[in-house]
């Protein structure tokens, strides 16, 4: 009678753990994908068009991307992400091919799985190819910027059609990317405008990809985005970017190492932070690269921190590098 117990209970488990394997395989598709269709709009000639689906992994073992098919010619998958480990986001790029197609255009995207188990999932894009409109270069591309200083690219927009087709706006959905337009020539059926995109000293630090939207005078499809991209980068920078100390007592200290880097020599006039003492070994001798050993008191700080570490060089020409330091602060 026991052994009979314990063989059902065992068979009962089985069938539990199965039904929980199945019921995950049928349900981790819409985990992982948090958008599946994506449509492109109306685009030009030769812009360079793209997108990227998120994937997350919400279980214990590793995703494995084993291949991903495509339905139409028009649109060319990559893996960006092949093994995606438990808890991350990987990516697939879907690049729109404006550049061999024209017209309404779109892509089933079969995604192939083989671990932790075997299962498919169809993405889907669209988008219009206008062949009367035409970009060159497709993209404006900045690389890498200064913060604090400005710059600009061109590119032309070559239309051939109506002879009454004009550019009407220029528009950002940023404020510190500022397009503008200017027609070059016009006649026998042709346009062509020169369109700038500048960047404001007052751009924020980091990567960027955003769109510049061109309208036209088109009664049909007037909005055409088009592609910029590029990373502002600090001309002092401070790592760690997140300075975390867990649990402290008031006046107790604690030392971190940070590591200053700037783009040119310099010298570091203070270090400071609010509610803390903040004292370091202060060096004369101008480099790119500071190796700081700061001790961080806490004074007037109490309860839960997070607040701004602010990193000063000397001489007429300052700037100033910042990262965040968490902290709890209690007596006991």
């Amino acid at each position: 009678m026991f052994r009979a117990t314990v063989t059902a209970l065992v068979i009962l488990a089985a069938s539990l753990s199965i039904s929980a394997s199945v019921a995950a395989q049928s349900q981790w598709p819409d985990n992982a994908f948090a958008i599946k269709k994506h449509d492109f709009g109306t685009v030009a000639v030769a812009s360079k068009t793209e997108f990227r689906f998120p994937v997350y992994n919400p279980y214990t073992e590793p995703l494995h991307i084993q291949t991903v098919r495509r339905s139409c010619g028009c649109t060319t998958p990559i893996v960006e992400t092949e093994y995606i480990q438990p808890g991350q986001t990987g990516s697939i790029l879907a690049r729109f091919n404006t550049d061999t197609f024209r017209g309404k255009k779109g892509a089933t995207l079969t995604v192939v799985f083989d671990k932790p188990f075997y299962r498919e999932v169809r993405l889907r894009v669209d988008g219009y190819i206008r062949s009367d409109m035409v970009f060159h270069p497709g993209a404006i591309e900045f690389g890498t910027v200064a913060q604090g200083e400005s710059a600009s690219k061109s590119t032309r927009v070559l239309y051939a059609g109506r002879s009454n087709w004009e550019i009407v706006d220029v528009r950002s959905n940023v404020p510190w990317l500022v397009p503008s337009k200017k027609l070059v020539s016009r006649g026998a059926g042709r346009t062509d405008y020169e369109l700038t995109v500048a960047i404001r000293e007052d751009a924020p630090t980091g990567p960027f990809q955003n769109e510049i939207i061109v309208i036209t005078n088109d009664t049909k499809r007037p909005e055409v985005p088009f592609p910029v991209a590029g990373t502002v980068e600090s001309p002092l920078s401070i790592s760690p970017q997140a300075i975390a100390f867990g649990s402290l007592k008031p006046g107790q200290k604690i030392e971190k190492r940070l590591v200053i880097k700037g783009a040119t020599p310099f010298t570091i006039e203070s270090i400071t932070c609010e509610g803390w003492d903040v004292t370091f070994p202060k060096v004369a001798v101008a480099k790119t690269i500071h190796i700081v050993p700061a001790t961080f008191v806490p004074t007037d700080a109490e309860g839960p921190q997070k607040v701004t570490v602010l990193i000063t060089t000397a001489g007429e020409e300052s700037v100033t590098a910042k990262a965040i330091l968490t902290a709890d602060i209690r007596d006991e």
